[in-house]
């Protein structure tokens, strides 16, 4: 990724494209092998994306005490550690063509621009939150409300038991 790319990383995905959420999570993963599945079928591109926040930002592997990363240096460890987390998964369909992106921001709100003229959206039901109780997630529920095209949300396939 090259940093001349980091303010139009939101901008939306082509109208042909499906755009899939990927947080590093088991169920972001699950909704990655749907998504490609549905990409390769569909003959469709895929757009992998995920967002990133000072609070969830990654450290730059060349990071010294007291050193502040620049967000375009932030941008690319995301991006690296998105591409290393997709990586065997894509490696499972090599006629799907990817591309990746990563932006600073909320992540329903990232994924809803990414895929304002996408021909689907796919995200996980349960990703890195914190609300064992909620159904489907904040996020994947978000994208479902205020996504301008089709929502799918991808259920885990062995339902952990929730206390409440």
């Amino acid at each position: 990724m090259s940093a001349d790319r980091l303010d139009d990383l939101n901008e939306p995905a082509s109208p042909d494209s499906i755009v899939v959420g990927h947080d590093g999570s088991t169920g972001a993963s699950e909704a990655l092998d749907l998504a490609l599945e549905l990409a390769e079928t569909l003959k469709a591109p895929l757009v992998i994306a995920r967002s990133w926040s000072i609070d969830t930002a990654p450290k730059a592997p060349e990071e010294e005490f007291g050193y502040v990363s620049s967000f375009a240096e932030i941008g690319r460890v995301v991006d690296d550690n998105l591409r290393a987390d997709t990586q065997a998964a894509i490696a499972a369909h090599p006629t799907v063509a990817v591309e990746f992106r990563v932006a600073l921001g909320q992540p329903a709100e990232v994924l809803i621009d990414v895929a304002a003229k996408a021909r689907m959206l796919v995200v996980g039901s349960r990703g890195r939150g914190g609300f064992r109780s909620l159904l489907l997630g904040s996020v994947s529920e978000q994208c479902v409300r205020h996504a301008l095209c089709p929502v799918l949300v991808v259920r885990p396939r062995h339902v952990p038991d929730v206390t409440v």
